[in-house]
């Protein structure tokens, strides 16, 4: 079977992790800061806060803006369920902006449509969560530009999207937003095995989410709110979390950001053949947007017809020709949770017409050339069968 991602893992980066085990410090110690400061200058932001999960930073950035009960915050409905689900950890709403059906990221017009409806109630979002699907980013100055007038903050859930780039400059630069979220999964673009980091130009908001990942307790005099009693003393100013990046996993990511432009000009490379084989078949693919380069973390096809069940016919006939396709992403509002809260089918059409015809075929800096023309064979005979 040919899995849709997988992981990259050299000597050098086993060498590194390894260098920790035989070291003074598994966690807490120096590898954590050095991989920060790696990632903030990769991608050109002045702040990195390195965490045990994307998740956990998307929770983070939510609580460092202030999400709290009585905040409302939108997302795309085409991403994992934890772009949504941090706004609810806070205490807060969450609603959901339709899709574009070519980029399949957030719709820059359904979002301004939503928005002007929204200011007419009253009930304007606190911050808009926009989603670099499969690594391609969304227009972002578009969504600064509405953040400015309407008045919302921004965090980019660039899980998918490490070494993409928008308007010539590394996506985490956050230029158009306040934060920048990133996921280290082993099928991202680099792993830490588990792992996640926030980025941000913000220093306030870099302080406050360090602070949020270790319980909301400080060594720093200058955040304690009383006289230090010793060299031992420790406050707890806040309640935070323990959502602490390990040693060893930031020794395993401060190597593989060394090979960063290997992988995306290999997955790039993939997505180029995969652009010319697929060019006359009856699917459409994600379409790419001036401004930006995509990552290429998932390579996605979207069947035109999927009557009768198609898309299951399809995906069950890739699968017994082994090739391990998936499916990203389920609407988050028609999950039973969502559904709980008073999500309904129709909420974003545009989506939910995705989400009917969407498989996700392999892509990972490893495959073969043999492998993927066995994977452009399996396709073009299974949607033409």
């Amino acid at each position: 079977m040919i899995p849709y991602g997988r992981q990259d893992i050299s000597d050098e980066d086993v060498a590194a992790v390894v260098a920790v085990l035989r070291s003074d410090f598994l966690t807490q110690g120096p590898a954590v800061p050095r991989f920060e400061t790696r990632l903030a200058e990769t991608c050109g932001a002045a702040h990195a806060v390195a965490v045990n999960s994307a998740t956990s930073a998307l929770h983070i950035a939510c609580l460092a803006l202030g999400v709290g009960p009585g905040s409302l915050v939108w997302t795309s409905p085409i991403t994992f369920v934890a772009s949504a689900n941090c706004a609810l950890y806070c205490g807060a709403e969450v609603d959901f902006v339709d899709i574009d059906p070519a980029t399949f990221n957030l719709s820059v017009d359904a979002l301004a449509a939503k928005l002007e409806a929204a200011e007419r109630l009253g009930r304007l979002p606190d911050v808009v969560i926009p989603v670099h699907l499969a690594g391609l980013p969304c227009d972002m100055a578009a969504i600064h530009a509405l953040g400015q007038r309407f008045g919302f903050r921004i965090i980019e859930d660039a899980s998918h999207a490490v070494g993409a780039s928008y308007g010539g400059s590394p996506v985490g630069d956050c230029r158009f937003s306040d934060i920048a979220v990133m996921s280290f999964h082993p099928v991202k673009i680099i792993t830490t095995g588990e792992g996640g980091a926030a980025l941000t130009n913000d220093a306030d908001l870099a302080q406050r989410m360090a602070l949020l990942r270790t319980h909301g307790v400080t060594r720093d005099e200058a955040e304690m709110e009383g006289a230090s009693h010793g060299p031992w003393y420790y406050e707890q100013v806040a309640l935070g979390f323990n959502y602490r990046m390990t040693d060893m996993q930031a020794a395993l990511g401060a190597s593989q950001i060394g090979r960063l432009k290997q992988f995306v000009d290999a997955r790039r490379a993939i997505s180029a053949h995969y652009d010319t084989a697929f060019a006359n078949e009856p699917f459409a693919v994600q379409q790419q947007i001036a401004e930006a380069r995509s990552s290429y973390h998932l390579y996605i096809i979207r069947l035109h017809d999927v009557s009768g069940g198609r898309r299951r016919t399809v995906f069950d006939a890739l699968r017994a020709r082994g090739i391990g396709v998936n499916l990203h992403y389920i609407p988050v509002y028609l999950q039973p949770y969502y559904r709980r809260l008073g999500f309904a089918p129709g909420h974003c059409p545009a989506a939910e017409d995705y989400y009917a015809g969407a498989i996700s075929i392999p892509l990972y800096p490893g495959l073969s050339e043999a492998e993927r023309d066995q994977v452009v064979k399996a396709v073009k005979e299974a949607v033409r069968a």
